[in-house]
């Protein structure tokens, strides 16, 4: 997707994609939900994002050929080997559309965010 939509919630943002990136996005959500079910939904940076004790804990987004997905630099420090198989910046990782994302290394992740997140509260 070469412009970024300007939803107000995930449902909103989720709607404006083609279907196979749709389901990819909508596997994401479940499984943050699922990992952090704690976390508030919200758009931040324009992105679905998971708040927990009023900070930020992930963010993904959806793009023409992969789906984006925002840890924060300390959970791509930690996974740095795990992640090496994907393209990835000092805090964001992409996991190609049409290859099944990794869920495991995902929910692994979430799990490290909230810890995290926990020791700051």
């Amino acid at each position: 997707m070469d412009k970024r939509p300007t939803a107000r919630s995930i449902d909103e943002y989720i709607a404006e994609f083609p279907p196979e990136t749709k389901e990819l996005l909508q596997e994401m959500r479940a499984l943050v939900k699922s990992t952090a079910p704690e976390a508030t939904e919200t758009i931040s940076y324009a992105i679905p994002t998971f708040d927990l004790n009023g900070k930020h804990l992930v963010h993904f987004a959806g793009f023409r050929k992969h789906i984006g997905f925002y840890p924060v630099p300390s959970a791509m420090v930690e996974f740095e080997e795990e992640l090496k198989p994907y393209k990835s910046g000092k805090g964001s990782a992409q996991f190609p559309l049409g290859q099944p994302l990794p869920r495991d290394l995902i929910r692994r992740i979430i799990e490290f965010r909230v810890k995290e997140n926990m020791s700051r509260a």
